[in-house]
């Protein structure tokens, strides 16, 4: 049973702000051919939808179904049945309910899709937890929970003090890559997870994204994923235990390859160039306030220039991983 507390929170962190901003891009539609119900309940089962739903498709996951069908189904549920894209009513149930009975069983009808739930709160910060994977491994849900309160602080108080401290991690078996961040929200690949059970360090480089927060036209998607990479290294938890490197120069390689490639690249200019570099870009690309003439400023050398530097001595950098097992 899904407790009242949590979905109070839930619907109310996603689903108000939510409607408030994206009501107009979902839409329902009512099918009771033999007009069974009148026109207070379908006014009530409407704006259930419009507060609730927009909330539940934020928290629930990968492409969330946006246009939904409500049907008159008695054979199918007592009361109400509901998931992505699709709504079952008991029309004798719903007959003459209040609107705040029908949004209480409705909210509980969504996340009963939901294998499993948690909410956290440590040092001022809460990670909500959703896993619509019955089969994700407790101990690995329980290490990119641990990783969240490790690591996240550290890089808000390091690269944003502004960035938010209420963050939803998401487990979606639909999801086909490995993670992302969409605002607060962090979807994982219920399947990656699986094949990598130990890299818990995609959590640093997934909430470095949240911290990021540089919205659109920033800067170019190369140099995002490479200070997010960057931060993995620097800051990670156990990217030993992960098995994830960075990887050696090699002359076919660009700094616009993004993610490790650019990363070692950065650790390299971080030593050899200008410590805190890195820190100083981030600023910039939050601000908007990052040009091409941003390197020659930090650096005196355009980005070019610092990649010819980087490429006639690529190893001078010492390359330290972190590693739970030695601490």
């Amino acid at each position: 049973m899904i407790k009242k507390f949590f979905i109070l929170f839930l619907f109310v962190s996603f689903g108000v702000a939510t409607m408030a901003q994206k009501k107009r891009d979902f839409t329902i539609t009512i099918a009771d051919p033999s007009n069974v119900l009148d026109v207070e309940t379908k006014s009530h089962l409407t704006f259930a939808f419009n507060v609730l739903y927009p909330g539940f498709a934020s928290a629930d996951g990968y492409r969330t179904k946006r246009d939904v069908m409500l049907e008159v189904a008695n054979n199918e549920t007592e009361t109400i049945k509901a998931k992505a894209g699709e709504i079952k009513v008991n029309s004798e149930w719903i007959k003459g309910k209040s609107l705040k009975k029908i949004n209480a069983e409705f909210k509980e009808a969504l996340t009963k899709s939901w294998s499993f739930y948690s909410t956290k709160k440590s040092r001022g910060y809460r990670l909500t937890f959703i896993s619509k994977d019955p089969l994700l491994d407790p101990i690995v849900r329980q290490n990119l929970i641990d990783t969240y309160f490790e690591i996240y602080p550290t890089l808000v108080k390091k690269f944003n003090p502004k960035s938010t401290h209420d963050v939803l991690f998401v487990v979606d078996t639909a999801y086909k890559a490995v993670a992302e961040a969409s605002g607060n929200r962090i979807l994982f690949s219920a399947n990656y997870l699986k094949a990598h059970p130990t890299d818990i360090d995609v959590v640093t480089h997934e909430t470095m994204h949240i911290v990021q927060g540089y919205g659109y036209s920033a800067g170019p998607v190369w140099l995002t994923e490479g200070i997010a990479d960057y931060v993995r290294y620097q800051y990670g938890v156990d990217n030993v235990g992960s098995k994830w490197s960075l990887p050696a120069y090699n002359t076919k390689q660009s700094y616009k390859n993004s993610y490790r490639i650019t990363a070692r690249f950065f650790a390299w200019l971080e030593q050899n160039v200008k410590s805190g570099l890195v820190a100083s870009l981030d600023q910039q690309l939050r601000a908007h306030q990052y040009t091409e003439q941003s390197w020659v400023n930090l650096t005196g050398k355009n980005i070019d220039q610092l990649w010819d530097d980087y490429g006639k001595n690529p190893d001078k950098v010492n390359l330290k991983y972190s590693d739970k097992k030695s601490k």
